[in-house]
């Protein structure tokens, strides 16, 4: 058994997320029995020890057919009008199953916003942990109702899912998918060969999942997110019967991503929760320094400052055009313009124990 596989086959906080292909029917509708068999293996983990977070899309896909339109619309306000119908009826359905197994579902809504702010993911996770020692389930979506800018931010759920398996110590994060792995090629290309371990490799990623909007690339993506994050990850089919419990067991299913070394939630935060305000650029010196000996950004290596960003705002920082690290600022975006090139006396623009490098990762 591959070490990452082992890992899961002992995770004892488990985040699983089922997309909207995973929900729905492909002639529309909810897909009863795959519903049915999810819960009933999530309740088993819970029988088992086990801590479960179900993150769920599908409430505008089920919307669309209580609605009965025939296709999802694309206009955001009409989105929204679907996700508004379909979400009491999603979570009625999941509140249903898992009361009949004596188990009691919690509903929580989510958009981008929750993590810019670090008191908010704080919150956020204290609540969900109070809510697993309870021993609810946990079932998580986007709050697509008003999430007014677009309604695409985590693609499928599938970053809003790696953001709570970071976020709440996650041993073990499955996505499962109408796609039953990764592969290096799409899967109907008849040379395509399954990824069992995703090492980085190179793959050529198909389009948008049907139905929902995310797709493989956003799962990779994601995926990777979560790994980065210390959370062992595997991509598998919700669509194949026992494919979750295989995964859980410790099987070859799917592909696993295996965890990095683990940052701490604060560092998470700066390195993947949050929109970045502004970016401050520096010269090679202060690069340096920062990488190598993990020092504070100091006005004089700042050679540019782009946007406007508060203290306590995270920001990019880059040399010569590339992102190589994240920070927060301990200066507003004037002082910073200002000050920049300065002697070495004065505060750092971001210190080191705010600051996250990024070298190697995709910005």
């Amino acid at each position: 058994m591959h070490p990452a596989r082992h890992t899961i086959s002992s995770a004892r906080r488990v985040v699983v997320k089922v997309g909207t292909a995973v929900v729905a029917r492909a002639e529309g509708g909810v897909a009863l029995g795959r519903l049915g068999h999810l819960v009933e293996t999530l309740a088993t983990l819970r029988a088992d020890g086990r801590e479960v977070v179900l993150v769920s899309s599908g409430a505008v896909g089920l919307g669309v057919s209580r609605l009965g339109l025939s296709r999802r619309p694309k206009g955001v306000v009409d989105q929204q009008a679907c996700a508004a119908v379909g979400q009491g009826a999603l979570m009625a359905l999941y509140d249903t199953f898992f009361g009949r197994l004596g188990l009691a579902a919690a509903q929580v809504l989510l958009t981008e916003h929750d993590f810019h702010e670090r008191n908010r993911v704080v919150s956020l996770a204290a609540t969900l942990e109070r809510l697993l020692s309870l021993g609810t389930v946990p079932i998580i979506n986007e709050n697509d109702v008003v999430s007014a800018s677009q309604l695409s931010i985590f693609g499928d759920n599938d970053r809003l899912a790696a953001l709570v398996a970071s976020h709440l110590d996650g041993d073990a994060l499955v996505l499962l998918s109408d796609v039953d792995a990764l592969y290096t090629k799409p899967p109907t290309d008849p040379d395509a060969q399954r990824v069992a371990v995703y090492e980085g490799e190179a793959v050529t990623i198909g389009a948008l999942s049907a139905g929902g909007r995310g797709g493989m690339g956003a799962k990779v993506e994601a995926a990777s997110l979560a790994a980065r994050a210390g959370v062992t990850t595997v991509i598998a089919s919700g669509a194949k019967h026992g494919a979750l419990e295989r995964v859980l067991a410790g099987e070859d299913e799917g592909t696993v991503f295996p965890a990095a070394a683990g940052l701490s939630r604060r560092r998470r935060w700066i390195a993947f929760s949050t929109a970045p305000q502004g970016r401050i650029d520096v010269n090679a010196g202060a690069r340096a320094a920062m990488q190598q000996r993990q020092a504070s950004l100091l006005a004089p290596g700042v050679v540019g400052v782009d946007g406007a960003f508060a203290v306590g705002e995270v920001v990019q920082i880059a040399e010569d055009g590339v992102v190589f690290a994240r920070g927060v600022a301990k200066l507003p975006s004037d002082e910073v313009r200002a000050s920049m090139g300065a002697g070495p006396k004065g505060r750092p623009v971001v210190h080191r124990d705010d600051v996250v490098l990024l070298e190697g990762w995709s910005e």
